[in-house]
């Protein structure tokens, strides 16, 4: 199982930005990807999730700003609309087990649901 996030980039408030997370190894058919971020002193937050059924999740810091989508083949986006400068973090997608979007609804997105990261990719969004 291999993740890779790229995408990154330094971009002014209010601006977008599109990661990507090539997965390898495993059948997205099959499983979750989650979209994690970890700014500086602050713990990693789930900041999106897409189960193997598209349905999808996201908690009310980015709702409306933020959209994961499966591309087609192995990679899952995540589109960064009207970004702030409390976006700031290094973004992580991880794969967990195939939990429908009503489960992190509940749940919300943990680290503990997810088994494999991969590397991040750092987003900084300037004032």
């Amino acid at each position: 199982v291999q993740l890779q996030a790229s995408g990154g980039g330094l971009v002014q408030a209010g601006g977008s930005l599109r990661l990507s997370c090539e997965a390898s190894g495993f059948d997205l058919d099959y499983h979750a990807i989650g979209w994690f971020r970890q700014a500086p002193g602050k713990e990693r937050e789930g900041i999106a999730v897409i189960a193997s059924d598209r349905s999808t999740y996201y908690p009310p810091s980015v709702k409306g700003r933020f959209t994961v989508s499966r591309d087609g083949g192995h990679t899952v986006s995540l589109q960064m609309n009207t970004l702030e400068p409390e976006d700031t973090a290094i973004y992580y997608c991880a794969t967990g087990i195939n939990l429908k979007a009503a489960y992190y609804r509940d749940a919300g997105i943990k680290v503990s649901q997810f088994t494999s990261w991969g590397q991040g990719t750092l987003v900084t969004v300037s004032s």
